[in-house]
């Protein structure tokens, strides 16, 4: 460090610098160029991904995947982070700069000559590699990018976080989450809108489709699915007559079958492939065995229905990240989302809720938060925020209450109370619901 200071203020008295300490200036300025075109790559890259893109990181074992789900999960701070990262890294490149030059040049030119190099050629630099072209790469290619930067933006938030939460308040993210927050379409605009393009007052059913198809881009395999607890499957060493008897009493066109259990998923059974046997008590029905379809619970239905178009399938398996098994999603699933509910001739006519008034439900635990919000006519992003990774009621209220709630325990938000009414095999089985105005 000495041999440096004393050759640095030779250089001073000089007016030059050494070859060896120039090259070190211009690596330098090289890297605060770089780290500054990741911040401002990564800013554009990490706040373009849609849902679609978070859906298929979470399906990623990388750690850079990882990594980028994990810093999305704070948007306010990161976005505070990445320009923070950004102004103070382009002031160090003008530091570095203007030092150089003063350092470099002869005395009498040093003044004019570095006022025109940082002016015109820093500038140059910061505009070109430090905003623009970093910028129209990310988006472009905003995932590889995003997955490329996420280690250096760890860094970066660790270093500058203190400074993040000072300049998140101010920052302009909240503006624009508003602005996003309230341009979604309400039911009249909505209704008004299909008016004008089919030329007549829409029915209900006509709006409840086209909510459908508008949030159907959006909605992934772990909303909709049925979950592990509501699955009937069969067990691999069942005898015949057990699982004669259990496909009749589950009175299901496909079970999936399992080893020891229900994580276990071996394969699946069409119950049609069964009806040249059923008088036959020793048959061995392991040669119906089919392969199972195994899909992930982040998927989205947009996606899945196309693999079920092109795999000609009806029915797939859900795990979540590791491995174990989350539930089962079938095509009539998908189809709900659009047209509602699909009941044949052989569905039991019972619902997962009873309507007492305009004010007071009675749901089942089970219920999907989606529906609940459909019943009530409320819109689906009521419980957005507090909800968690909750798709069920019951995963709302244990949500709300941070423990397990009691029989006849109310749970309150907002203008909503919720009273549990009954718990079975510590499940929340019936809740009901108060509306207040």
């Amino acid at each position: 460090m000495l041999p440096f200071t004393v050759t640095l203020l030779q250089s001073q008295e000089t007016g030059l610098m050494p070859a060896t300490h120039l090259t070190a200036f211009i690596v330098l300025i090289l890297v605060l160029l770089f780290l500054g075109a990741i911040a401002a790559g990564a800013e554009v890259a990490f706040f373009t991904l849609n849902s679609k893109d978070v859906n298929y990181l979470k399906t990623k074992d990388q750690p850079s995947s990882r990594q980028v789900v994990q810093l999305l999960d704070h948007p306010e701070l990161l976005l505070s982070t990445l320009r923070a990262s950004k102004y103070v890294l382009a002031i160090a490149v003008i530091i570095a700069a203007n030092y150089m030059t003063h350092i470099f040049l002869p005395k009498e030119q040093n003044v004019f000559l570095s006022f025109l190099i940082i002016l015109i050629g820093i500038t140059f630099l910061l505009l070109l590699f430090g905003e623009i072209l970093p910028k129209v790469y990310a988006r472009q290619n905003n995932v590889r990018l995003a997955l490329f930067a996420a280690p250096i933006v760890q860094v970066m938030f660790g270093i500058f976080k203190p400074l993040s939460f000072f300049l998140a308040d101010s920052t302009e993210y909240r503006d624009q989450k508003e602005a996003r927050r309230h341009t979604g379409i309400n039911n009249d605009e909505l209704e008004e809108a299909i008016e004008l393009s089919i030329g007549h007052a829409a029915t209900k059913e006509e709006v409840d489709i086209f909510k459908g198809i508008m949030k159907f881009g959006n909605i992934t395999v772990k909303q909709i699915m049925h979950p592990r607890l509501d699955v009937s499957a069969i067990r691999e060493n069942w005898s015949f007559p057990k699982v004669r008897e259990k496909i009749l009493a589950g009175g299901y066109s496909r079970m999936p079958v399992y080893r020891n259990n229900i994580d276990q998923i071996v394969g699946m059974v069409y119950t049609k492939d069964f009806l040249p046997y059923t008088e036959i008590d020793d048959f061995d029905w392991h040669s119906l065995i089919r392969p199972a379809f195994f899909v992930h619970e982040h998927k989205l239905i947009e996606d899945l229905l196309q693999e079920f178009q092109q795999r000609r399938l009806h029915f797939a398996i859900v795990v979540d990240e590791f491995g174990g098994t989350s539930g089962i999603v079938t095509l009539e699933d998908i189809m709900e989302e659009i047209i509602g509910d699909i009941r044949d001739e052989f569905d039991e006519d019972e619902h997962n809720y009873r309507k007492i008034d305009d004010d007071n439900f009675i749901f089942e635990g089970k219920m999907l938060i989606n529906d609940m919000c459909r019943v009530m006519g409320v819109p689906f992003e009521t419980f957005e925020e507090v909800r968690g990774d909750s798709d069920s009621i019951a995963g709302l209220i244990l949500e709300l209450a941070g423990k397990f709630p009691s029989v006849n325990e109310k749970i309150s938000f907002q203008r909503f109370d919720f009273i549990v009414l009954s718990i079975e095999k510590l499940r929340i089985g019936r809740v009901k619901v108060e509306v207040s105005e």
